[in-house]
């Protein structure tokens, strides 16, 4: 990960992503029909041109059994478009479970896709953990859960990305 430093001296500084930054691109899923690791990427060929259109249309695909479904953001009163709301363990688009979900110290730790899960890694990996330039509570790092800032459960949350690396291969 390039903008999160880390390296041999255990130093994370927050590269300030904002969750919603991180769903941009692909998000992995389970797939509703096979329950198999699906995609949910934007429509290129629906952009209307704004910075905005990776939040607009989405489409899910699955490559084990063909699913396909397509995603508009809604219309509010006023015909703008509501954006999604970033948050897990589910995709903020079709509402589908994430792929990248497990089961660790009685919550949920999920990654919406592997530029997630590594950032995650460097973070709770890190010895030393720097804040980057304030933005209020709005960056991933600033809003994770404590239980997964504290030190004392390093080793566990650690173990837990691990096998939610193991999930992409």
């Amino acid at each position: 990960m390039a903008s999160a430093e880390r390296g041999s001296t255990g130093r994370f500084r927050d590269p300030r992503y904002w969750l919603g930054g991180l769903a941009a691109g692909e998000v992995l899923v389970r797939c509703p029909r096979c329950a198999e690791r699906a995609s949910v990427l934007p429509c290129p060929e629906e952009a209307d041109g704004t910075r905005h259109d990776v939040w607009l249309r989405r489409r899910l695909s699955c490559l084990g059994c063909a699913y396909t479904a397509l995603w508009e953001a809604p219309r509010l009163a006023n015909n703008a478009r509501a954006f999604p709301e970033f948050s897990g363990p589910n995709d903020p688009y079709f509402g589908q479970p994430l792929w990248l979900s497990i089961e660790c110290r009685g919550r949920v730790l999920w990654a919406y896709n592997a530029e997630h899960l590594d950032l995650l890694e460097a973070y709770v990996s890190a010895q030393l953990r720097e804040r980057g330039q304030y933005m209020g509570s709005q960056t991933l790092v600033e809003r994770l859960p404590a239980w997964v800032k504290e030190g004392r459960h390093r080793a566990e949350v650690r173990g837990a990305i691990g096998q939610l690396r193991a999930f992409l291969a």
